[in-house]
């Protein structure tokens, strides 16, 4: 059984609730135990999952958290550099799911944070534990 920590940017709390729901399921339904923590936002998501990295406490890790497009440049910030971060963390060899929407408006986000329509936090942790499992396979 793998421990698998979820990083969540709890900014709208009840997609972020979606997102974990699908997210702690699909780890659950493949066997494996979860835990969660919350960082203030996206950006902090990279972090926070290198630093949990570095103490050997997890096999792998899920960011969830919703960035809906506001009037100003910030957006791409956040979602480039959000994606960027984790990405650079699988690059380095942990097992990341990534489960930050990043969307236009919120009626995009409830679709895709709904655990009965796209399950976004389902298939980030998915992602994570087939990462995982080819770790394992060629480790």
């Amino acid at each position: 059984m793998a421990r698998v920590l979820i990083v969540e940017a709890r900014f709208y709390s009840h997609l972020n609730d979606m997102l974990l729901a699908g997210a702690r399921g699909a780890i659950e339904a493949a066997g494996h135990a979860h835990e969660t923590i919350t960082v203030p936002g996206a950006l902090e998501i990279p972090g926070a999952i290198a630093l949990a990295a570095e103490s050997g406490r997890y096999e792998a890790f899920v960011g969830i958290g919703v960035v809906i497009r506001g009037e100003t440049y910030h957006f791409e910030i956040v979602a480039g550099e959000s994606a960027r971060g984790l990405m650079a963390l699988t690059m380095d060899g942990l097992a990341v799911g990534n489960g930050i929407l990043t969307v236009e408006d919120e009626a995009q986000a409830l679709v895709r944070a709904d655990p009965q329509q796209k399950d976004k936090g389902g298939e980030a942790a998915k992602a994570a534990l087939a990462l995982l499992d080819l770790k394992a396979r060629f480790g």
